[in-house]
C-alpha cells in the first residue's frame, strides 16, 4: 500500500499541499508540524467533509532537531510497515529566507539557521525517510491503480529548491545564504537520485522543484515587486507542483524543475 509525506504542513504551501493530496489522491498522508499537531490536523481537515480523517496523521517534526525526525520515522514504520507499504510521494519543503543584499548583512546566526532548515533539514529527512521508498523488488500499484489512486507510476521524492539556487541563472547577485542553501538542495537531490537508481531502479526517483513566487510568509516582503500574474496563491502553486510531479517521469529524475515543467539548469 502506498502512502505520502509532507514536511512541513502547518501553513503555506505544505498546508495546502496536504489538503490537495487528501482531495485528489486516495492514499494516506503523513504531515508534520513543529508544534500543536492536533490543531494542525483539525485545520487541514476543515471543510473537507468527504475526506476520511483516518487518512491523515500529523507528526511532530522540527527539521533542525534530528531526534524529532527519528521519532517520526519510527511512528511511520509502525503505521506503515515496510513489508506491506511503501512511501510513494514525499514532499520535503522546509524553507527560510534572509534576503541579504550585501556581504555586510551576513551573520553567522542567520547563515547557520538558513542551512539548517533549507539544506541540512532535507538531508536528514532523506536519511530517515528514504528507506520507506520502494526497492527494486517492491511491488508497485498497476498503471490502472495509479490512475485510480491519483499518483504517478513511480515513487517521487521532491525537495523544494528555488530558481535562485541555479548558479548559471544568477545574474543579479545578493541573497547569499538562500542562493547557496538552495544550490545545496539541488546537489542533494542529484545525489539522492543516483542512490535511488541503484537501490530502486525505475521504481523511485528524486527531483528538486521551484514553485515560483507564492503568497506565503517566506516571500511576503517581495510581493510588491512581482507581477500579479506571477504571484501565485498556495492553492495554485500546489496544483502546479503535483502536476509536474505526475508528468516529468523518470526522464526528469535528478533534475530541478519549475512550475511550468521546464528544467532549471544548475
Amino acid at each position: 500500500m502506498a502512502w505520502s509525506l509532507v514536511c512541513p504542513a502547518s501553513r503555506g504551501i505544505g498546508f495546502q499541499l496536504t489538503r490537495h493530496l487528501l482531495r485528489t489522491t486516495k492514499i494516506p498522508v503523513i504531515a508534520t508540524a513543529r508544534k500543536d499537531v492536533t490543531g494542525v490536523k483539525k485545520s487541514i481537515l476543515e471543510d473537507l467533509p468527504d475526506v476520511d480523517p483516518k487518512r491523515l496523521e500529523v507528526l511532530e517534526v522540527d527539521v533542525t532537531n534530528e531526534s524529532t525526525i527519528i521519532r517520526a520515522a519510527e511512528d511511520a514504520k509502525t503505521m506503515f510497515p515496510p513489508s506491506s507499504h511503501h512511501l510513494h510521494l514525499a514532499f520535503c519543503i522546509p524553507g527560510v529566507l534572509y534576503p541579504e543584499k550585501s556581504l555586510s548583512q551576513l551573520s553567522h546566526e542567520n547563515l547557520t539557521h538558513t542551512f539548517a532548515i533549507n539544506t541540512i533539514g532535507p538531508l536528514l529527512l532523506a536519511k530517515h525517510f528514504t528507506t520507506f521508498l520502494p526497492k527494486k523488488a517492491t511491488g508497485l500499484p498497476t498503471a490502472e491503480e495509479c490512475e485510480e489512486f491519483g499518483i504517478p507510476p513511480q515513487a517521487v521524492w521532491l525537495n523544494m529548491s528555488a530558481r535562485v539556487g541555479s548558479t548559471s541563472d544568477n545574474g543579479l547577485g545578493g541573497w547569499y545564504s538562500y542562493r547557496a542553501s538552495k544550490a545545496g538542495v539541488n546537489s542533494i537531490s542529484k545525489n539522492l537520485d543516483l542512490w535511488l537508481r541503484g537501490r530502486s531502479a525505475g521504481k523511485a526517483m528524486a527531483m528538486a522543484y521551484h514553485p515560483g513566487t507564492v503568497k506565503t510568509g517566506l516571500s511576503k516582503e517581495f510581493w510588491g515587486g512581482v507581477k500579479e500574474e506571477k504571484l501565485f496563491s498556495p492553492e495554485f502553486a500546489v496544483e502546479k507542483m503535483v502536476g509536474v510531479v505526475r508528468s516529468v517521469g523518470l526522464e526528469g529524475r535528478g533534475k530541478c524543475w519549475d512550475w511550468e515543467g521546464e528544467e532549471i539548469l544548475p
